[in-house]
């Protein structure tokens, strides 16, 4: 396999993104996108005590002891930034705490999914692209676009009908940069230091999206 443009370097930030094979929907369903953003907490985890199929089968009295153990250390590949789950694809936004923790994370993620979408679905094979794309984020005005791009992704597709609805969309960390999530596994600091007001970050996304929807209908127009 080639080596990668874009080395992966710790402490550096990443937007990393992936779609599935040939387009196919794979995050239409709650439970798919709930599996899928669980997976993502889970595999934060360097050295889970047990596979995330296993521990689905546990207590709920196990599964806390164990998640609130997992948290307590705090060992982790990357810390989550941001995210957007979409029909066929991922954005997430993670800064490597590791070496090779991105791809390590990223793989554990995504084979842990394609095995459950798979068995779901009674498919077989590839689920994803054979390799997620990676865009190293240099300065802070970059990471303060991308991470408004991506929480912007449901409105510019029309996934939700209005702005004050990506408030709601589940599938997104934007409910827990504006204060509506009701579980969180973002480290959302390095984006809303920029902002000192709270509630200015919510304007700071809103006042782009008529532009950044406008940008997706040439480019849909412009592939038909």
């Amino acid at each position: 396999m080639p080596r990668r443009k874009t080395p992966l370097v710790t402490k550096e930030v990443y937007h990393v993104f992936n779609r599935s094979i040939a387009s196919i929907p794979i995050f239409e369903r709650k439970r798919e996108c709930s599996r899928f953003l669980f997976a993502m907490s889970f595999y934060q985890n360097i050295k889970p005590p047990l596979k995330l199929s296993k521990f689905n089968k546990l207590s709920k009295n196990e599964k806390h002891e164990i998640s609130e153990l997992l948290y307590q250390k705090r060992e982790w590949f990357v810390e989550i930034i941001s995210y957007c789950l979409m029909p066929n694809h991922f954005h997430i936004v993670v800064k490597q705490l590791v070496d090779d923790g991105v791809k390590n994370y990223l793989r554990l993620v995504s084979d842990s999914f394609a095995h459950y979408f798979n068995i779901k679905n009674d498919r077989g094979g590839p689920l994803f692209e054979s390799r997620f794309k990676a865009v190293r984020i240099e300065k802070d005005a970059q990471l303060l676009h991308v991470v408004r791009y991506i929480h912007l992704n449901p409105y510019s597709s029309y996934l939700v009908k209005n702005l004050e609805d990506l408030g709601q969309y589940p599938f997104s960390s934007f409910p827990e940069y504006i204060g509506k999530a009701k579980k969180e596994i973002c480290q959302k600091r390095l984006v809303l230091d920029h902002f000192k007001i709270y509630g200015k970050y919510k304007e700071f996304v809103f006042n782009q999206a008529d532009y950044q929807k406008s940008l997706a209908k040439i480019k849909h127009s412009l592939m038909d």
